[in-house]
């Protein structure tokens, strides 16, 4: 039986992106998780190629640390990065892949092994804005942010933390964080990947829910 979380609400920040962006609707799934012990209910089972995507990311990750080195900056990797940021309401956590400074000059940079998407930006957003506050080290530091793909990188100035994002944020939080459950939206496309079982979600839609006979003469 899913438990609730001892010391309150607490919210991975890649549970926030894609609903920031729109490109998820179902708020409900974050607030679950948010909610509750993750080793108090089982997960649906991935097929991710969870190795296969570690290693891509290591070499990626690797090879982007060794630029900002040979730039002079000092750079932090992944585990080094670690951050819990408490609220009135919820707990923050996160772990950005690299984050690279020199002197008061900071960038936050994320490794992405797949197709660019606007929730990676987003991601890395959720990083500049917190990390300043959690970690006493950056406290006043205002961190530019980068997306880096196998190609090519995505720049992000330090600017895009501002009102509007942080108020986005805010709103979200407070709704993932309320005893109040958020609203279910549920699709064949955000269900497909969600770990969260019918069993907890009996709402959750399910490939034999599908029509797969309809036709039409378009």
């Amino acid at each position: 039986m899913p438990l609730l979380r001892a010391n309150g609400p607490y919210i991975w920040v890649t549970w926030l992106t894609k609903l920031l962006v729109g490109e998820n609707s179902c708020e409900w799934a974050a607030w679950f998780k948010t909610q509750h012990e993750g080793g108090t209910w089982e997960r649906i089972a991935s097929t991710f190629d969870l190795a296969s995507w570690q290693m891509n990311h290591t070499a990626l990750l690797n090879e982007e640390r060794l630029r900002w080195e040979e730039r002079q900056y000092t750079v932090f990797t992944e585990k080094q990065n670690g951050f819990s940021l408490k609220g009135k309401t919820a707990t923050l956590g996160g772990r950005p892949d690299l984050i690279a400074r020199n002197g008061d000059a900071g960038t936050i940079i994320d490794i992405k092994t797949g197709n660019p998407n606007p929730s990676h930006s987003i991601q890395v957003i959720l990083y500049m804005y917190a990390v300043p506050k959690a970690l006493g080290q950056y406290r006043g530091v205002a961190f530019d942010g980068q997306v880096a793909y196998s190609d090519h990188v995505v720049n992000i100035p330090a600017s895009a933390v501002d009102e509007r994002f942080v108020e986005n944020l805010s709103r979200l939080i407070l709704r993932l964080s309320s005893p109040e459950a958020a609203r279910r939206v549920p699709s064949h496309m955000e269900c497909g990947f969600c770990e969260i079982p019918s069993a907890i979600c009996p709402d959750r839609a399910t490939g034999d829910s599908l029509d797969e006979g309809a036709t039409d003469d378009f």
